[in-house]
């Protein structure tokens, strides 16, 4: 198998975006584990505050949401990963209210991977730390995203 090239380059923008039959975006992620699968690893988020799993579009250039989760694990945390397991697809769990009436706002497909290396530069790595957390405390911080928390609990990480 040829070695995939990877760009310093973060993907910005949302032209290639794939979406669902009913306007949902499709987004592909990742829970990282370490080889012991006692831990996983999470991201700073580019939000407000807070740590979240790899993730991130489907892009119409991406022959697989596998393709597109492994993508975002290199550009957001610095990671070379090997798919597992897929965890399936998550609907989005935010309350009604911050949706819109028509469609739901995306639709999740989380792959378990292990880190086969995590490299010292990463497009992204101004914007993101990254830490090796527990399952408790992984699970804790992402109380407040249930399609987060929905994916780490799908997972087979030691609780």
């Amino acid at each position: 198998m040829m070695a995939q090239v990877r760009s310093m380059e973060s993907r910005t923008g949302r032209k290639n975006q794939r979406y669902g039959s009913k306007g949902e975006r499709l987004v592909a992620g990742v829970v990282p584990l370490s080889a012991d699968k006692t831990k996983v690893l999470m991201i700073q988020s580019s939000g407000p505050g807070g740590w979240v799993l790899p993730k991130g579009g489907w892009e119409t250039d991406e022959e697989t949401a596998q393709d597109a989760a492994c993508r975002e694990a290199w550009e957001e945390a610095g990671v070379i990963c090997t798919v597992q397991r897929d965890l399936g697809l998550i609907p989005d769990m935010r309350p009604p209210h911050l949706l819109s009436a028509s469609a739901p706002k995306a639709s999740y497909q989380f792959f378990e991977v292990t880190v086969d290396r995590e490299e010292s530069r990463w497009p992204e790595m101004h914007k993101r730390k990254r830490q090796w957390v527990p399952y408790a405390q992984a699970a804790s911080i992402l109380a407040r995203r249930p399609e987060l928390l929905e994916a780490l609990n799908r997972s087979s990480l030691k609780r």
